[in-house]
């Protein structure tokens, strides 16, 4: 799975240089996982701004721009949140394109309503935005990984559109 997810990062890392866009990441269950794949491809500084880890309700609010609102209502493992935070990071980094995850990796932290493996990933250019909710099985390890790997194939998606 590593090989084939190294190999998908250098696709979209091409994708991003050939067209001349910039990108930036929200991430929170992950936890940098996604960043530190992308910062594995030499030259990435060519076109990838940076990553806010946001773990925290607080870090959301004050450096994405999540609202308490959103995160009192709706809680952080959202589509709401997830629209929130990849606007927010959109917007701290000013890049073309910004992508944002936060999820329940476990093992503790689900409810009935939102069980271990609920995931919201989102992608922007600041004009359209997509956002899927994932319901991703496994451990912590496995959840965040696949986590990482679904983003990584949305991000394909919408910069190949």
């Amino acid at each position: 799975m590593i090989s084939d997810l190294s190999e998908k990062i250098g696709a979209i890392a091409e994708l991003l240089s050939k067209k001349g866009y910039s990108l930036s990441l929200a991430e929170s269950c992950t936890g940098g996982l996604i960043s530190s794949m992308i910062t594995e491809v030499p030259g990435a500084s060519a076109f990838f701004a940076g990553c806010a880890v946001t773990y925290s309700y607080g870090s959301k609010e004050e450096l994405l721009d999540v609202s308490h609102g959103t995160l009192m209502d709706k809680g952080a493992v959202s589509e709401d949140a997830a629209k929130e935070m990849v606007a927010g990071v959109l917007s701290l980094f000013d890049t073309d394109i910004a992508a944002a995850v936060t999820g329940i990796a476990g093992p503790d932290g689900g409810t009935a309503l939102k069980p271990v493996g609920t995931v919201f990933i989102a992608v922007t250019d600041g004009k359209r935005t997509e956002c899927r909710k994932l319901s991703l099985n496994g451990s912590r390890k496995e959840i965040r990984h696949s986590a990482a790997e679904e983003l990584i194939d949305m991000l394909t998606g919408f910069i190949g559109a």
